[in-house]
């Protein structure tokens, strides 16, 4: 006589493979499809099989199983350029849809319950009470209204407007973004140093007095990328003095050179 085994029931065959996930504690991107597979088909061996429309739907998914399971068992093409597909990879989208609709359904279960709890009273308010709507007699209302009243009433009004402005930010202009480009600005270096041979940086910023911080970086970043290259020598006698600016006749002839052949 063999010992009566009452088995767990589960929705579908996505339950039960939610269900062996989780009992095997294996992470459901990496599925190991033999074990899983072992554990499927014992419980499917099981089963009641008078119901044939479930019965079918756990034998389609272990014709499924069984055939991943085939699909890992055979030697991968070395030839392949394209890296091979992940046969699991169908199989683990489908259980994240399910498990996602799962526990949404967990949570609308728990929202039903919560509201089987909630009583609402019925409206007992009479029918003359509700629709009651008391007049109002405007001569009486603005009996004691005069012009200095109205007038008092708009000025506090207007002073409210006034309080809202923030008395320093509303003095602010349009903040415009400046726009320079380095590789123009190394042009203009080489125009200006051709044209000075010598001089003094803070001469060259004078012609753009007013440009603003950013173009006195990018004017210096200018300046340091063409002394990298030797157009441009650069020399100042102590620190907080002027930068004396050379510009390198020689040197600009050789690199031009260079850039023909």
């Amino acid at each position: 006589m063999g010992i009566p085994v009452k088995l767990e029931v589960f929705e579908g065959p996505l339950d039960l493979l939610l269900h062996l996930i989780e009992k095997n504690k294996v992470d459901i991107y990496d599925i190991p499809i033999v074990l899983i597979t072992e554990q499927y088909l014992d419980y499917v061996s099981q089963m009641d099989a008078k119901d044939m429309d479930l019965m079918s739907e756990f034998l389609v998914m272990a014709a499924t199983l069984v055939r991943i399971k085939s699909k890992m068992l055979l030697p991968k093409e070395e030839t392949e350029e394209e890296e091979e597909e992940d046969p699991r990879a169908e199989l683990v989208e489908r259980l994240l849809e399910y498990k996602m609709y799962k526990y949404a359904s967990f949570e609308l279960k728990d929202r039903q319950f919560d509201a089987g709890k909630i009583f609402f009273k019925e409206p007992s308010v009479p029918e003359e009470i509700k629709n009651y709507k008391e007049e109002v007699d405007f001569d009486e209302l603005l009996s004691d209204v005069t012009l200095s009243k109205l007038q008092s009433i708009f000025d506090s009004v207007m002073q409210k407007q006034v309080d809202k402005i923030d008395p320093i930010r509303s003095k602010f202009g349009e903040i415009e973004k400046e726009e320079i480009n380095i590789e123009d600005q190394m042009l203009y270096v080489e125009e200006y140093a051709m044209l000075h041979g010598t001089f003094r940086f803070r001469e060259m910023l004078e012609h753009h007095a007013g440009k603003g911080k950013s173009y006195l970086i990018v004017s210096f970043l200018s300046i340091l990328e063409m002394m990298k290259t030797g157009m441009l020598t650069i020399v100042q006698d102590k620190l907080f003095d002027d930068i004396i600016i050379t510009y390198q006749k020689e040197q600009k002839e050789e690199i031009d050179v260079s850039e023909r052949r």
